[in-house]
């Protein structure tokens, strides 16, 4: 088979959904006090392929709620492993379960919350790495994946060296996917650092800032104040860099964009997973959509006027 064709047909691979059956199997990967914390793994059944891209999604919930099996999780995992990404689901610590991730939550807990999620995250990356050669997985493609609360989570363990600490030494994601989520501080992401991102993000989010803006939009005063910087200003960060991203704007739009991937947006993932991940091409991708006319927000992205 010549180069040409052995690409198409692995386009083919992504582009459509070629396995018919998914395996599902679910391991722990951390014990605490309290609990087991465990993972689901999508497979497709008879994939002879070797060095697979893998989705390590985390699911939202304000670090109080959501499960990983929830039925759009599982949905969105059957149909990534049917197009030949091996998807796993991961559950982590509520930390913040009976209570609110709001303005009356102290941003010292919040960062300390993303500090541990991220750390999980990172044990089971390393769960993962360690079957690397029995789940037939690329180490170098493992991406990133969350909603909302785990959007967050994601991001901070793929950039902040205290919520990554169990990785191994100069191990690097192959990807991240972002469903309206948001970093603490920019400056986490630089020309060493950065790795191939997808983002899906309203630009009139009133929990998770599509640019730079307090957490919940609380106000200054409020014990849960905390600056973070969503999609818009990540993708500016970006550009500077001279690095690659993908970034799917919904104009006017609020945090729903934190699950309209899950169903709408499968095919756009799993382009993304093969041409910036897999074939590692560098593309400034932004996609807008226009839904709605008007935006409370004041901080409503300047693409959205024209």
């Amino acid at each position: 088979m010549s180069f040409s064709s052995h690409l198409k047909s692995l386009a083919q691979r992504y582009e459509n959904q070629i396995f018919n059956e998914v395996d599902i199997q679910t391991q722990v990967y951390l014990e605490t006090d309290s609990e087991e914390l465990k993972l689901d793994i999508y497979q497709p059944k008879n994939d002879e392929m070797e060095n697979r891209p893998i989705l390590l999604f985390v699911h939202g919930g304000g670090f109080a709620g959501g499960a990983r099996d929830e039925y759009a999780i599982m949905e969105f995992c059957k149909n990534m492993a049917r197009r030949g990404i091996v998807a796993v689901s991961m559950s982590y610590t509520l930390s913040m379960k009976g209570q609110s991730f709001g303005c009356n939550q102290a941003a010292e807990n919040k960062m300390n919350t993303f500090k541990q999620a991220g750390l999980e995250i990172s044990k089971a990356t390393v769960h993962l790495l360690n079957q690397a050669k029995v789940l037939k997985i690329d180490p170098s493609k493992i991406v990133l994946t969350g909603s909302s609360a785990g959007a967050e989570a994601v991001l901070h363990a793929a950039f902040w060296p205290e919520a990554n600490t169990p990785l191994p030494d100069n191990f690097q994601f192959g990807g991240l996917i972002s469903m309206a989520g948001a970093i603490y501080d920019l400056d986490l992401i630089n020309k060493k650092t950065a790795i191939p991102m997808q983002f899906f993000h309203g630009t009139c989010d009133d929990l998770v800032p599509y640019g730079t803006a307090p957490h919940h939009y609380c106000n200054e005063s409020d014990i849960g104040y905390l600056l973070l910087h969503g999609a818009g200003s990540i993708v500016e960060k970006l550009e500077e860099l001279n690095k690659g991203f993908y970034l799917v704007t919904g104009c006017n739009d609020n945090h729903s964009w934190s699950g309209k991937p899950f169903f709408s947006f499968r095919s756009e993932i799993a382009d993304f997973v093969y041409h910036d991940v897999v074939l590692q091409k560098l593309r400034q991708h932004h996609q807008v959509i226009k839904e709605f006319d008007s935006c409370q927000l004041v901080d409503a992205a300047d693409i959205c006027l024209d």
